[in-house]
């Protein structure tokens, strides 16, 4: 069995908790904000991949990084795993429909399976699930909370602020 790594991001919108192996991550969490924050010992821990991660995501925050290049392995079922990839796609400070979305993927019939593939997204953030919104622009659906969903999206258009 492979041995799991974390590091810990504490972001203007919660803390991140970045899990993965010596190859890849396969996970990014928000914290609840009821929990206590990581110790400094567990803020320190991590591995060469998660540290990668973290640093990429604070120069995310940081208004200096737009896409990320560290090898990635969501768990999912295959059909998952299209629509994550299609996700990817999708450029930093623009919106995709759901309904775009099903029909990139060549079924537009698919709408609602998208939708739940698009909330099943572990790796948030990296795989850019929050810039999915509805046909009629408005925001629905995040996992981690709307009012990230929107904080993220004003953020990456130049709307919000640090």
């Amino acid at each position: 069995m492979k041995a799991i790594y974390q590091s810990y991001l504490e972001t203007p919108i919660g803390w991140l908790q970045i899990s993965g192996n010596d190859l890849e991550i396969w996970q990014i969490s928000f914290l609840d904000s009821d929990l206590n924050p990581p110790t400094e010992a567990e803020n320190s821990l991590g591995n060469e991949i998660t540290l990668l991660c973290k640093t990429q995501l604070e120069e995310y925050f940081a208004l200096q990084r737009q896409t990320f290049d560290f090898p990635l392995n969501p768990l999912g079922t295959d059909f998952q795993q299209k629509v994550w990839q299609k996700l990817i796609a999708i450029s930093y400070g623009t919106t995709w429909s759901y309904l775009h979305l099903s029909k990139k993927l060549g079924d537009v019939k698919a709408i609602r399976a998208v939708g739940r593939a698009n909330g099943a997204n572990p790796i948030p953030i990296v795989i850019p699930c929050h810039r999915v919104i509805g046909s009629n622009g408005d925001l629905t659906g995040y996992a981690s909370g709307l009012w990230r969903k929107k904080w993220l999206l004003d953020f990456e258009t130049g709307q919000g602020s640090l």
